[in-house]
């Protein structure tokens, strides 16, 4: 695994310490519990959203009002009260995964790189919507490809690992014992998903519960 593992009392809290620290002028955020108590205390963090832009690493292909929408789940958390400079939605009603893949790509290559991209960590050891196994990881040329995975209920939109490397900063979140299997291999040096994750700097922000003292 790369970067640097900081082991932290409360995941969500020093997540959201540490972009009041680094006041991105944009981030890229994910999905899940974890994710979602790390942006609730977005909300109370002193930074000039008007000034940021926020984007996705991956996205279910459901309608943001959707409970698996993660754009739903962060618009609740804090985007909607915070009033971001601009939300650059994955999903797009108007059409087809497959386009909506195209043109999500193409804002990306015409924005600077992020500041900070959020991910977090699977049991199964994925990040963003790149799983074991995918062919999605071997990716070298496209930024935002679908995944369509007979495994999961909705088709997905996700960063590839080349996009993911133009990040200033990437954060891996990892809170409590039912990740604790997955570290614990990314620890020992297996080929995961989440390890493969490179940017100019990477941090992993690991609770306890996650760790392996064994």
């Amino acid at each position: 695994m790369n970067g640097e593992v900081q082991v932290v009392d409360h995941v969500a809290q020093s997540f959201a310490a540490l972009v009041a620290d680094r006041a991105p002028s944009s981030i890229a955020l994910s999905g899940g519990d974890t994710a979602r108590r790390c942006y609730e205390l977005l909300a109370t963090v002193d930074v000039a959203w008007s000034s940021v832009d926020i984007w996705f690493g991956d996205e279910r292909w459901v309608p943001v009002h959707d409970p698996d929408s993660n754009e739903g789940m962060a618009r609740v958390a804090f985007v909607d009260a915070a009033l971001p400079r601009a939300v650059h939605s994955m999903y797009d009603p108007d059409h087809s995964i497959d386009e909506a893949a195209v043109s999500y790509e193409a804002a990306l290559r015409a924005a600077p790189p992020p500041d900070l991209v959020h991910l977090g960590l699977g049991p199964d050891g994925h990040t963003a919507s790149l799983f074991p196994g995918a062919t999605t990881l071997d990716e070298r040329e496209r930024w935002v490809v679908p995944v369509r995975d007979a495994d999961h209920v909705h088709e997905r939109l996700t960063m590839t690992l080349p996009a993911l490397a133009r990040a200033r900063l990437v954060v891996v979140t990892v809170a409590g014992a039912e990740k604790r299997a997955a570290f614990a291999r990314l620890k020992r040096g297996d080929d995961l998903p989440a390890a493969r994750v490179r940017a100019d700097e990477v941090v992993w922000l690991v609770d306890n519960a996650a760790l392996d003292r064994a």
